[in-house]
């Protein structure tokens, strides 16, 4: 059967059924819903027949989508507490595995471990659409996770879930043009989350270009919703300007370009956070436009770095950088457009310094942008002072991009070092400024943590 048949079909079925409970749900308050959901999956954790399933889950998802943030944060703690493993049953299967610790035994330990939630979730999954509205419940459970730490177990089911619900075998690949339907590129816009696009006639100076490329993943069960997607530009040498990309002037021919600029990676779903698809993407777009265009030879991204500038100011209000006044002055300012030779050279070793040497907690670079990179197998390769004059660039990182060089030859080998001792690859003049900023510090550098860890949510 056609798919886009079989998903067509499956998408009339669960609007006919929202419709359906909708209709009846419109009048009742939030507290009745959460009666309604509490009472929807207790019934859906009960042996019934599929159909009666289905429509029981898509009932508990009707009943959900109504609920308020404080409603939505009961039912989490109720799945937290009511649906967790049962004590006895644990203590239970292992007395039984320890007096006969063998498979039949460890399966039964492992099946009582495994928290009633997990299933109640699975059974959630069973109606159309259900896994998208999962997705989505997720995402109101990281909000609520900043004020209910003790969540923290409900969310490791989510995950744990959906890193196989999506794991890279169910992954479609697909190229994004100005053709694609009007419902997939209104999502675009709103999705982009490095460089915003501003109307239409921004997405097709993005899409429409021989010289642009767009590329997203998506998952059968997800529909028309992208999980993650890269903007593409094909040029001849490596940019160190994103504007320039982003108000795309000439056109360039085909034949000319030797280099494809990955310039924004966005993650599309909040609910999807820890699950790894950039790394897949990447790699898997160096290799279509290689049998594309085998005259491409450089594949590069042009890349944020968010937290740089907040860096910076931490390290000046601890008093831990002796920095010559004029470059403080336009630190202050935000405005490094005028600096003296010296002074933009201090502060290509900071920016380097940073990328390099500073550190999370975790001993992985500072730089949420840098581990992406670097954990994908690519290399820092050059530092771009004035190459985001955005307000958004101008922020976050006084206007610094990084090109991170994807080597097909040695992405394996870089991984390998970076998964290793967290091994920061980088070319040897950015390595050499790094060493030189350690004499503007008077003690150790601040360690502070930033959350991100893909360009899109940075």
């Amino acid at each position: 059967m056609n798919m886009s048949f079989l998903q067509g079909l499956l998408s009339n079925i669960s609007v006919r059924t929202r419709r359906h409970l909708g209709a009846a749900d419109d009048d009742e308050g939030s507290a009745v819903h959460l009666h309604g959901l509490t009472r929807a999956c207790q019934t859906l954790m009960q042996r019934g027949g599929e159909a009666s399933q289905i429509f029981t889950a898509q009932q508990a998802l009707n009943h959900y989508r109504q609920l308020e943030p404080e409603e939505q944060r009961a039912f989490f703690t109720l799945l937290a507490n009511d649906y967790a493993a049962e004590p006895e049953a644990i203590h239970a299967a292992y007395a039984a595995y320890c007096e006969q610790p063998d498979n039949a035994a460890l399966e039964r330990l492992f099946n009582a471990c495994e928290p009633r939630r997990q299933d109640l979730l699975r059974r959630l999954n069973l109606c159309p659409g259900g896994t998208f509205e999962l997705v989505k419940m997720r995402a109101d459970l990281l909000k609520q996770l900043r004020h209910a730490p003790e969540l923290a177990a409900l969310d490791g089911d989510f995950a744990h879930l959906f890193n196989s619900w999506f794991n890279r075998g169910f992954l479609v690949l697909e190229s994004i043009d100005w053709n694609t339907p009007a419902a997939v590129l209104e999502k675009l816009i709103r999705y982009e989350a490095v460089h915003a696009i501003g109307d239409w006639h921004d997405l097709r100076r993005r899409l429409d270009p021989d010289d642009r490329r767009c590329y997203a993943f998506f998952h059968p069960a997800t529909g028309d919703e992208p999980l993650i997607f890269v903007e593409v530009a094909l040029c001849n040498g490596i940019p160190g300007n994103v504007q320039r990309i982003l108000e795309h002037g000439e056109e360039l021919p085909l034949d000319e370009a030797d280099t494809a600029v990955f310039y924004s990676i966005s993650n599309c779903q909040a609910g999807l956070k820890g699950v790894s698809f950039g790394n897949f993407l990447i790699k898997q777009v160096v290799q279509e436009l290689s049998r594309e265009l085998p005259q491409i030879k450089n594949f590069v991204t042009l890349s944020p770095v968010p937290g740089f500038a907040d860096w910076l100011m931490e390290q000046q209000e601890r008093e831990t950088l002796a920095l010559p006044e004029e470059l403080e002055s336009a630190l202050d300012a935000n405005s490094l457009d005028t600096l003296a030779p010296a002074e933009h050279k201090v502060f290509m070793r900071l920016a380097a310094y940073y990328l390099v040497e500073a550190k999370h907690r975790s001993g992985q670079p500072l730089n949420p942008v840098a581990r992406f990179h670097l954990g994908n197998g690519a290399s820092l390769h050059r530092l771009n002072a004035q190459a985001d004059t955005s307000s958004k660039g101008m922020k976050q990182s006084h206007g610094l991009m990084v090109n991170y060089l994807y080597q097909l030859d040695r992405i394996e080998q870089n991984h390998e070092a970076y998964s290793a001792d967290n091994s920061v690859v980088c070319a040897n003049d950015i390595r050499r400024l790094a060493a030189q900023a350690g004499t503007y510090f008077r003690p150790e550098p601040s360690r502070s943590e930033p959350s991100s860890a893909t360009e899109a949510n940075a």
